[in-house]
């Protein structure tokens, strides 16, 4: 019989939780503060910890951290229980090695489920949080408290890390969580977007250039890798990256060292390494298209971030953190305004979102905001054509129409990105902005 130690001061729940895991079958120790939980654990014998985060004496990260350091190995696998959870507690007990982290109140259910995973990995780290409102991390979502667990799972090592996910869908605010809770977090975090900057200079930007290195290069520049030297380096839309800059990226990977054009010696730099990508690389890679030794490079972690569409439980809060941002005086979401934001599809995900709260807190009247001060209902419309139709025979009309429409449809799909919304219409940038320009469309 496996013997469960539970550290909580809240008697009613303590006595709950300890008459739950008894009826699983597992014998039961109980301490009501952090120093008698150490001193129980100190004896052996125990195979897996319920710690509390808030207890009398200490802090549960304190206690996790003695119960890591404890003679004899890392100590039994700890579950940490919080009503009150933050993404720095969460990451930090993650990166001490807690193994689940259960917001109260607790169900039968995931008592056993945890209990079950515990006792058979003895170690694997996990947590689940909610994020606080500084952080940028808003996460009610299941799908998003597992991304969050990843963050704290990777934060802790130098790993490559690929994350991948939409358009618009928080893969930079990943990134920089990644590197805020690192050890590199004192350091620079510089992000680069690979399909923003033309390919012909992305290569200068990347790892710097020397005077004289080709025309124009009239004084040395440091490039982005230097830039980032001790710190972290997102590579944003690495899809987009040249197939002879992939190769000099994985140069760079595998020997920690670049060469900025026109130089003769090659330069060392400590890097921790981001990707992300909207793409489906591995399918890049079938096709061609993306080098399959880079890809293995990149992808040593995958964290995925979903489409908002995806996480629905997250749509208002995340509205309601944009709203304090966006709004110097006090404003408040209408009922109608919070159906309408949970019915839309959201194609351009959170940065959609955004926009779309900014937009509405300035257009609003009053301090609340109403369904129709959101402007939804012309981003919800797929690319129909106006009211009133060209004639039959004007098919020069017809076609500028469809096309203003198609154009402004990529825009919101994309958040007003306008280097995506180019790609995904199949047209260069430069034409992309000349039409934007020919339709008087504001992205």
């Amino acid at each position: 019989m496996a013997r469960i130690l539970i550290v909580d001061d809240d008697a009613s729940f303590r006595e709950s939780l300890a008459e739950t895991v008894s009826s699983l079958g597992y014998e039961i120790l109980i301490a009501t503060n952090g120093a008698q939980g150490l001193s129980l654990l100190k004896h052996g014998g125990i195979e897996a910890v319920f710690l509390d985060f808030r207890l009398p004496d200490m802090t549960g990260i304190e206690v996790l951290h003695a119960i890591k350091h404890l003679p004899g190995g890392d100590g039994p696998p700890v579950i940490m229980l919080t009503a009150y959870t933050s993404v720095d507690n969460t990451i930090e007990a993650m990166k001490l090695g807690a193994f689940e982290h259960l917001a109260k109140p607790i169900s039968r259910h995931a008592v056993e489920t945890a209990l079950a995973a515990a006792l058979a990995s003895r170690g694997t780290a996990t947590q689940q949080a909610e994020a606080r409102k500084e952080d940028e991390f808003v996460a009610h979502s299941e799908r998003m408290r597992e991304t969050i667990k990843m963050v704290g799972r990777a934060a802790a090592s130098d790993a490559t890390v690929l994350i991948t996910g939409e358009t618009g869908s928080g893969k930079e605010i990943v990134a920089r969580a990644l590197h805020q809770h690192s050890a590199r977090a004192s350091q620079p975090f510089v992000a680069v977007n690979c399909a923003a900057i033309p390919q012909e200079l992305l290569e200068s930007e990347l790892f710097g250039h020397v005077r004289g290195a080709f025309t124009g290069a009239t004084a040395n520049r440091t490039g982005i890798f230097q830039q980032a030297d001790g710190g972290t380096l997102l590579l944003d839309e690495i899809g987009d990256m040249s197939s002879n800059l992939q190769a000099k990226l994985l140069r760079v990977l595998a020997e920690g060292k670049i060469v900025p054009l026109g130089a003769e010696r090659p330069l060392a730099v400590n890097v921790r390494l981001l990707a992300a990508t909207h793409r489906d690389l591995e399918q890049e890679v079938k096709e061609g298209k993306f080098r399959e030794d880079l890809f293995y490079r990149l992808n040593v972690i995958n964290i995925h971030v979903s489409p908002l569409r995806e996480r629905h439980e997250d749509i208002i809060a995340l509205a309601e953190y944009f709203l304090a941002l966006a709004s110097d005086s006090p404003k408040n979401l209408s009922a109608e305004a919070r159906h309408r934001l949970e019915k839309h599809s959201w194609p351009g995900n959170v940065r959609e979102l955004r926009n779309v709260i900014e937009r509405a807190t300035i257009l609003a009247r009053g301090p609340s905001i109403k369904a129709e001060d959101l402007g939804l209902a012309d981003v919800v419309a797929s690319p129909a054509l106006s009211a009133t139709p060209p004639p039959l025979h004007d098919l020069p009309a017809a076609l500028a129409q469809l096309e203003e429409a198609m154009i402004r449809t990529a825009l919101a799909e994309t958040g007003g990105n306008r280097a995506e919304a180019a790609r995904r219409l199949g047209i260069r940038r430069q034409l992309l902005y000349a039409k934007l320009q020919h339709y008087g469309v504001e992205p």
